[in-house]
């Protein structure tokens, strides 16, 4: 599913260029991955292209929009009305994927009663009730580690059956809920990780051995 995701970005790519056809050597090449697991993946689903003459690019578009749920508007709550959650709501790709954030919260009384863009930011502690007269399908956690947990259980409890958690810390749900994490400083340390291992460290290489001398 995530190679999915990633031939639809491909596809609008080609799109905004003008291309009417792709072929699965061109989605292979600017998906980093092979011809033969472009045409497995799409195969899966159907058969979207004809031999020699590659892929309408925009009727493959329509078709992994649908297989994506991304022929409908989704509605998303915003934990968390900090610097992430900010970033989060601005994003512009969200709304223009078919991501509307309906209502946010946040603890801090400071911000609570404050609008984005016409969307109030309500008290976490209001979440069942807000959820009741907004209801939420994804709900994405931009908040602090220590409540992300809590958090969560309060989403579940509401039933959201759909969490995106930014928060840097592992969360569990029950069985049934959907929960994707997304911690960015994980992905910093594998990189340290790789690049240490490498070798690309300064102080990593041995020193050059100091010329023999010579006793007389």
């Amino acid at each position: 599913m995530r190679r999915l995701s990633t031939y639809y970005r491909v596809l609008r790519e080609l799109g905004g260029e003008n291309a009417r056809v792709a072929s699965s050597r061109l989605l292979a090449e600017r998906s980093g991955v092979t011809p033969a697991q472009v045409r497995k993946d799409l195969s899966y689903f159907g058969n979207f292209g004809k031999r020699g003459l590659g892929y309408d690019i925009r009727h493959l578009m329509r078709e992994i929009r649908t297989i994506l749920g991304l022929d409908r508007r989704w509605r998303v709550g915003l934990v968390g009305a900090g610097n992430v959650g900010s970033a989060l709501f601005s994003y512009g790709p969200f709304r223009q994927q078919g991501f509307d954030i309906v209502a946010i919260f946040d603890s801090e009384p400071g911000k609570i009663g404050r609008q984005w863009s016409g969307v109030p930011i309500s008290a976490m502690e209001s979440f069942a009730e807000v959820a009741r007269r907004v209801p939420m399908d994804i709900v994405v956690l931009a908040t602090p580690a220590a409540a992300a947990q809590e958090v969560a259980d309060r989403v579940v409890a509401a039933g959201v059956k759909a969490i995106l958690n930014f928060a840097p810390r592992q969360v569990f749900v029950p069985a049934g809920i959907t929960l994707r994490n997304v911690d960015v400083s994980i992905e910093i340390e594998t990189l340290s990780f790789a690049l240490n291992a490498s070798g690309d460290e300064d102080g990593d290489e041995p020193p050059e051995a100091e010329p023999a001398t010579t006793r007389r």
